[in-house]
C-alpha cells in the first residue's frame, strides 16, 4: 500500500515539530494583529469603519489587505514587516554604490554586520513611518480622549516599532526552527487571513446586485488562468548546458562530467513585486497622512500616488522591471558564475572562454525582460478590475492578481519544496506522484 504523503509528514518527529513551530509562530502573527496601539478608542474606531467615514479610504484598504488586518485595527503589528524590507533594499542598493560596503559584507561575519546595519536603520524607519501613519487615528478622532498628542504619537512609535522588530525575530525563528521563509509567511498569512472576508464582501455585492454574475464568473475563470501561468512562470528554467574536461588528482583519473546552470524566467521570483510595492508605499503613506490634516499641497500629492492613478501604476510598473533586473544582477553575476566555471575546468558548448559572460548576460537578458514584464502584468490586474468593473470589491481584486497572488503562489510553491526536501530527507515520497516539484525546461 503506497504512502500517503501528508501521513509521511507528521510521521516524521523533525518536519511535525517544524510545522507545529511555525503554526505557533503565525498565530502569534495573527494574535498581535488584532492588540490595538495603547490609546486607541476601539469603539470609535468600530463605528468610524463602518460608517460613512471609513467609505472611499483605499490607501487604507490597501494596507490593511497587505498587514492582514492589522493596520485597520491601528494594532501594535499595523506596520509589518514591510519597513524591513525597505530598509533590506536601501541597503543592497547603497552596497553597490559604496564598495566600501560590500567588501565589508565579503569578510568573515561581513552578513552579519551588513544585517546588523539593517536592523538599525529598520528602527529608524519604523519610528519615521510610525510617526506619519498614527496621524491617521487622530485626525479619525478614535483616539481615548484626554491624552495628549504627544504621548499617543511617542507611546505609539515605540509600540509599532517594537512590534515589527518582534515581527522580524519571529521570522528568524520560522527560518531556523521553522519550515519556508519566515518573512514570506508572515506576509502570506495576512493576506490568506483577509480571503474569507473578501468573499463575504463579494457575496453581499452580488446579493445587492451591485455585480453581474457573469463578469464575476469570467473574472474566476480568469483568476483560474492566471494563477497556472504564474505556477509555470515560477518554476520555468532556461537550462544552460556546461560541460567539465577530465582531470587528474594524484594517481586517480577523474571522467569529465556534464551539467547544467538553472536560469529561471524569472530568477528574482516575487521578490521585485515587494521592493515595488514597499517603496511606494512610503509616499502613499506620507501623503494619505498628511493629506487627512486638510493640507491643500498633499492632498493634490495623495491624488497622483492613488494606489489606481496612472502615476502610481507607471511607477510601479517601471520599479517591478528595474529591480527584476537589479535583483538578478546581485544574485546571478554572469562574471562570476564565468570565474568559477573556468575555475572548475568547465565550458559551455560552442562559446569561447572569453565571450562567456556575454553570452551568460545575453541570455539573462532574455529571459529577465519577458519575465519582469509578466511580473508587471499580473501586478496591474487588481487596478486593473476595479477600474473596468466598477463596485468590484477592492479586497478581491487585491486577491486575484497583483502581489498577493505572487506571494501566495510563490511562498506555497517555496513551502511545498522545503517539505519535500525534508520527506525526501528522510526517504519517503514527496508531495507529488514524482516525488519531485518539477521545474519546466524552456
Amino acid at each position: 500500500m503506497a504512502n500517503n504523503p501528508l501521513v509521511d509528514i507528521f510521521r516524521i518527529r523533525d518536519l511535525r515539530n517544524r510545522i507545529f513551530f511555525t503554526l505557533s509562530v503565525l498565530v502569534v502573527h495573527r494574535i498581535g494583529s488584532i492588540i490595538p496601539v495603547p490609546g486607541i478608542d476601539m469603539g470609535a474606531l468600530s463605528r468610524f469603519f463602518s460608517g460613512s467615514g471609513g467609505d472611499g479610504q483605499g490607501i487604507v484598504d490597501y494596507l490593511d489587505f497587505f498587514s492582514g488586518g492589522a493596520f485597520k485595527n491601528f494594532s501594535i503589528f499595523m506596520l509589518g514587516v514591510m519597513p524591513y524590507i525597505t530598509t533590506s533594499i536601501i541597503m543592497q542598493v547603497l552596497m553597490l554604490v559604496f564598495p566600501a560596503l560590500k567588501k565589508i559584507s565579503e569578510e568573515d561575519g561581513g552578513r552579519k554586520k551588513i544585517q546588523r546595519f539593517t536592523r538599525y536603520a529598520t528602527v529608524l524607519v519604523c519610528l519615521l513611518q510610525g510617526a506619519a501613519l498614527l496621524q491617521m487615528p487622530l485626525n479619525y478622532g478614535v483616539v481615548i480622549s484626554g491624552i495628549a498628542k504627544w504621548q499617543f504619537l511617542m507611546l505609539g512609535m515605540l509600540t509599532t516599532t517594537a512590534g515589527t522588530i518582534l515581527l522580524m525575530w519571529l521570522g528568524e525563528q520560522i527560518n531556523v526552527k521553522g519550515v519556508g521563509n519566515g518573512i514570506s509567511l508572515l506576509i502570506f498569512t495576512g493576506i490568506v487571513a483577509r480571503m474569507p472576508n473578501a468573499f463575504i464582501v463579494m457575496f453581499r455585492e452580488i446579493r445587492a446586485q451591485n455585480l453581474n454574475e457573469v463578469f464575476v464568473i469570467l473574472t474566476f475563470v480568469m483568476f483560474v488562468g492566471v494563477v497556472i501561468l504564474v505556477i509555470y512562470e515560477q518554476q520555468g528554467l532556461r537550462k544552460i548546458p556546461v560541460n567539465y574536461a577530465s582531470r587528474i588528482v594524484g594517481r586517480k583519473q577523474y571522467r569529465g562530467q556534464s551539467s547544467y546552470i538553472p536560469f529561471k524566467i524569472n530568477p528574482s521570483g516575487v521578490i521585485p513585486v515587494i521592493f515595488a510595492s514597499s517603496i511606494l508605499t512610503i509616499p502613499v503613506q506620507l501623503s494619505s497622512s498628511l493629506a487627512s490634516g486638510n493640507s491643500e499641497f498633499w492632498g493634490k500629492v495623495a491624488t497622483a500616488f492613488g494606489t489606481r492613478g496612472p502615476l502610481y501604476l507607471t511607477l510601479y510598473t517601471l520599479l517591478i522591471i528595474f529591480f527584476a533586473y537589479f535583483y538578478t544582477q546581485v544574485s546571478l553575476n554572469p562574471v562570476e558564475i564565468s570565474k568559477q566555471i573556468r575555475e572548475n575546468g568547465g565550458s559551455i558548448p560552442g562559446i569561447r572562454s572569453e565571450n562567456m559572460e556575454a553570452y551568460l548576460t545575453r541570455i539573462l537578458n532574455r529571459i529577465v525582460l519577458p519575465g519582469s514584464m509578466f511580473l508587471a502584468m499580473i501586478a496591474l490586474i487588481p487596478s486593473l478590475l476595479i477600474i473596468v468593473i466598477p463596485g468590484f470589491p477592492r479586497q478581491m481584486a487585491y486577491i486575484m492578481g497583483g502581489t498577493s497572488l505572487l506571494i501566495m503562489v510563490g511562498v506555497d510553491l517555496d513551502t511545498m519544496s522545503q517539505i519535500e526536501g525534508h520527506l525526501k530527507m528522510h526517504h519517503h515520497e514527496g508531495l507529488t506522484k514524482s516525488g519531485k516539484l518539477r521545474s519546466r525546461n524552456l
